[in-house]
């Protein structure tokens, strides 16, 4: 099967925080493993040396990356690579690469991955528009450009039950009928990120680290975070390391979204609380969790899915979460909060119950398994066919 794989990238200034491209970059060579000719159209290549690739244009916005279609080099991209099927990673887009295919007199399948759900549901079921991509009322603009591409697709793949939930229920709402295209096909865990925890001997320290590994913007509850920060290190048991993932930013993306400068900020003034960077490192990312003694999943309330928490579950980590979306999905209901008392309480008793730690170490390790790229790409190919 030839795969056309069109992948925007948000963070072309640091990959290591765009989880989009590491997606691309650990799922390619699975596919390629299972004789699969792969060819990555992105602003930087993804994947190893069997897959191909073809260069676009950074989007500059994420609005852009959502409204900005070039067709003619879509229809120049499919003539050239005669694929069976084509992904489109920015589902917005999928309506231009439709009629790209028209123009190509091309028959390949169209598959959609829902990688970010421009909308959330409240606790009555409300659909409601997502902050980050609702800049001067341009929120509804997306949502429709969403339903669009829904409509346009062959397949839809989310990455959760609760995301197939999620878009099954906005597609209803936007009278877009999925039939029998929806597919769940999870993300690929990073290998390089696969620590047994039965082989970790945990150093005697005065405060057991917590880490939170996860984009500081404000729409992912990161306000919220910072005021549970100061309960969970007031009693000095424990400390956290907050990554920051991004660096220093373009002004084009500051310009639209300063929370995560404003929120590292506010986070590094906190004590006991480390604000680290991994540089763009992936060894220097994992010897950062391999320090820590459990991680702190994020607020957002509309989360389909997180890389951070699967990188920490991997090594080994137990994740404390509120109690929402595919948080309290995927992991372990003892470790899933309501209160910040509560998240307080998990904390504390992760630091100090060696045992109780031990088994949600476990449990933590296990949930990955089904991520392994090689399943994933297994999965994947079966959507497609």
């Amino acid at each position: 099967m030839r795969v056309l794989y069109l992948l925007n990238i948000s963070n072309p200034d640091r990959l290591s925080a765009d989880s989009g491209w590491i997606f691309a970059d650990l799922l390619a060579p699975a596919l390629a493993d299972a004789d699969a000719e792969v060819t990555v159209a992105a602003p930087a290549a993804a994947g190893d040396t069997r897959c191909g690739f073809h260069q676009t244009k950074v989007p500059g916005t994420k609005y852009r990356a959502r409204f900005s279609a070039d067709i003619d080099e879509l229809v120049a991209l499919i003539h050239a690579e005669k694929p069976d099927a084509v992904v489109a990673n920015q589902i917005e887009e999928a309506p231009a690469i439709r009629t790209a295919l028209l123009e190509a007199g091309s028959d390949a399948l169209l598959a959609g991955y829902c990688h970010y759900l421009p909308f959330s549901f409240s606790g009555g079921g409300q659909l409601l528009l997502d902050p980050s991509l609702n800049d001067v009322g341009l929120g509804r603009p997306v949502l429709l450009a969403f339903a669009a591409g829904l409509a346009a697709c062959d397949r839809v793949m989310v990455h959760s039950s609760t995301a197939a939930s999620w878009v099954s229920a906005a597609a209803a709402h936007m009278t877009v009928d999925l039939g029998d295209r929806l597919r769940v096909v999870p993300a690929p865990r990073d290998e390089r990120l696969v620590r047994d925890p039965v082989t970790v001997r945990h150093q005697q320290s005065a405060a057991a680290i917590g880490i939170y590994n996860h984009r500081l913007y404000a729409h992912y509850g990161t306000e919220r975070f910072v005021r549970m920060a100061r309960d969970i290190v007031a009693s000095g048991t424990v400390h956290l390391r907050v990554m920051d993932l991004f660096g220093q930013r373009r002004a084009t993306r500051t310009g639209l979204d300063d929370s995560p400068e404003r929120m590292r900020d506010q986070l590094a003034a906190l004590p006991h609380v480390q604000v680290v960077s991994d540089r763009g490192d992936r060894v220097r990312y994992k010897n950062l969790l391999a320090g820590a003694r459990f991680g702190i999943a994020p607020f957002r309330a509309g989360c389909p899915w997180s890389m951070s928490v699967i990188d920490c579950q991997g090594m080994g980590l137990p994740v404390i979460a509120p109690r929402l979306g595919w948080l309290a999905e995927h992991i372990d209901p003892e470790l899933c909060f309501t209160t910040p008392a509560e998240a307080v309480a998990l904390a504390e008793r992760l630091a100090a119950d060696d045992e109780f730690h031990a088994v949600h170490a476990k449990r933590a390790h296990a949930s990955t398994a089904d991520f392994a790229p090689t399943l994933v790409a297994a999965r994947y190919l079966e959507a497609l066919t």
